[in-house]
């Protein structure tokens, strides 16, 4: 996959008559070299890493508010921000973390609304919605949640996605066979294949996708979505993340 490169202009909107080298150092070598490294480490480490040593040191000015706001962006859940703060506390001290839970708060502050939405989500099917899909969040834009139902003979997983969520574009690969099979199983959904209409996903649609097929599929932006994700064997298969969904394509679909 390709190299996310990060773009940042503050330093210069900030500095750059100021400062131009502090400035040129911050958006082009800070953001634009080492957080654009995410072939080493994901966005989401290098949050979780920063973080650690803003905290660490007591920092919480508007510096802090932006990497709480990026690392949301980056997939960490409203759930984790608060256990990774609360074991920082144990090392960095308790009142650096009281301060940092007040930043976290209104950064993840319409997520307390969410939590009752994703209860009232699980109600609505047999499947369990699972745990924060962290191994591929940063192949998602915004929280999605994986179960897995089975890892014998055929490999299920129930993939949860909240308003608004959905995954890169990607395809399967494989030599010979292979592909996935989508089963929408609760919520509203979309489905779509590269120069092809996106298709909705309701409860029961079943969506076949053949190997070496662009696509991506995800939640509507009004509705939760679950779908059941049947992997098809095949031999020599492997995932190919491709750029994002943009949000001008996103915003087409009704």
């Amino acid at each position: 996959m390709a190299q996310k490169k990060i773009i940042q202009t503050a330093g210069r909107t900030q500095l750059g008559e100021f400062a131009p080298e502090f400035a040129h150092l911050n958006d082009d070598i800070l953001f634009g070299e080492v957080w654009s490294r995410n072939d080493l480490l994901s966005l989401r480490d290098r949050s979780l890493v920063t973080l650690t040593s803003l905290i660490s040191q007591g920092m919480t000015d508007s510096s802090l508010t932006y990497h709480l706001q990026e690392a949301k962006k980056n997939g960490i859940t409203r759930t984790e921000i608060s256990e990774i703060i609360t074991h920082i506390a144990f090392y960095a001290g308790w009142p650096k973390a009281w301060a940092a839970f007040r930043q976290a708060k209104e950064v993840w502050a319409e997520e307390s609304t969410g939590n009752d939405g994703k209860a009232a989500f699980q109600k609505e099917m047999i499947f369990p919605i699972g745990e924060s899909n962290t191994a591929y969040a940063q192949y998602f834009k915004g929280n999605s949640y994986l179960a897995r139902i089975s890892n014998e003979q055929v490999c299920i997983a129930n993939v949860t996605f909240e308003p608004g969520c959905r995954n890169n574009w990607h395809i399967h690969h494989t030599t010979k066979g292979g592909g996935q099979v989508l089963i929408g199983i609760a919520g509203r959904g979309w489905y779509q294949e590269e120069g092809k209409p996106a298709q909705e996903m309701l409860p029961g649609t079943v969506i076949h996708i053949p190997a070496g097929v662009k696509h991506w599929h995800g939640a509507a932006a009004d509705s939760w979505f679950a779908h059941l994700a049947f992997e098809v064997e095949g031999e020599n298969a492997s995932n190919e993340w491709l750029e994002p969904v943009s949000d001008e394509e996103y915003r087409l679909l009704k």
